[in-house]
């Protein structure tokens, strides 16, 4: 009968942690933590900690059967990828849920330590993935794929930001009072669908796909997405908050979030085209 040895390491019980923390967190919030008032706020936590539970299983079998060989993605990027991804989503669970949740005064008895305790595992979940990112991250002089090395994180914190801003901006609409916030909702389109496309790329071995060096691409893109977001970071306070260019003349906790993170973004796109920069030039 044919045996299957799990070489033991850190990275190893990182992942087995991980699993176990966002298998807890679902698991007690589906139980008892009664989430019927609470929303779209608690289907997107349920979604956070099921989606990192669902990839992490799907890294630890894969890694268990030897099939990386076999799987159809670049087995150098696509961990590290979803474990930066899981990071986010947990961490941004970990502010939501007790945000909705615990500071309900209502809830009592067994139904808050529900909530706590599925507060106090998302944390520990993204304490866990954000282990697994440090642990696999491209070290100096390491040859490594694309995504475990510091543009390559970007990209990701890039794109997470960016979905932050676009559900803060829809629901209500606040970009369509003017034409300065309509432009800075087509950076953050824009800019989105380049960086999640680089993303795609990498972790799908595409990048030979593309018509011109990847590098090049990376460089030209990366100055284009700061100069774009540098104009967002300027014109959205402006057209949102001053009363002389048709703003409300009142800030909105919404509106203030989108600028706090477009401006995030922007040093987000920044760091990533020095270090772009950095590897294409420094290294020719």
């Amino acid at each position: 009968m044919p045996l299957i040895v799990l070489p033991t390491s850190r990275l190893l019980w990182v992942r087995v942690a991980a699993l176990l923390f966002t298998c807890v967190a679902f698991s007690v919030t589906a139980h008892g933590a009664w989430l019927g008032h609470g929303g779209a706020a608690g289907d997107w936590c349920i979604f956070c900690w099921a989606f990192s539970f669902a990839c992490t299983l799907l890294v630890l079998l894969v890694e268990l059967f030897g099939l990386q060989a076999r799987a159809p993605v670049s087995w150098s990027n696509f961990p590290i990828t979803v474990a930066c991804y899981a990071c986010l989503l947990c961490l941004s669970a970990s502010v939501i849920f007790p945000l909705f949740f615990l500071k309900d005064q209502n809830a009592r008895g067994e139904v808050r330590d529900h909530r706590i305790a599925a507060t106090v595992f998302s944390c520990l979940a993204a304490v866990a993935y954000m282990g697994e990112v440090s642990l696999t991250k491209a070290r100096p002089g390491e040859v490594a794929g694309y995504m475990a090395t510091a543009p390559g994180l970007l990209k990701v914190c890039q794109t997470f930001v960016a979905c932050v801003i676009f559900l803060l901006v829809s629901d209500p609409v606040t970009y369509d009072r003017h034409a300065a916030l309509k432009w800075c909702m087509a950076v953050y389109c824009i800019c989105f669908i380049l960086s999640m496309a680089v993303v795609v790329l990498c972790v799908g071995e595409c990048t030979g796909w593309l018509p011109v060096p990847f590098s090049k691409f990376l460089s030209a893109y990366g100055l284009l997405a700061a100069v774009m977001y540098l104009t967002a970071t300027i014109l959205w306070p402006v057209f949102q908050f001053d009363g002389r260019y048709g703003g409300s003349g009142r800030a909105s906790s919404r509106t203030i979030a989108v600028a706090v993170l477009t401006a995030l973004n922007f040093l987000l796109y920044l760091a990533d085209l020095a270090y772009t920069a950095r590897l294409v030039f420094v290294s020719a």
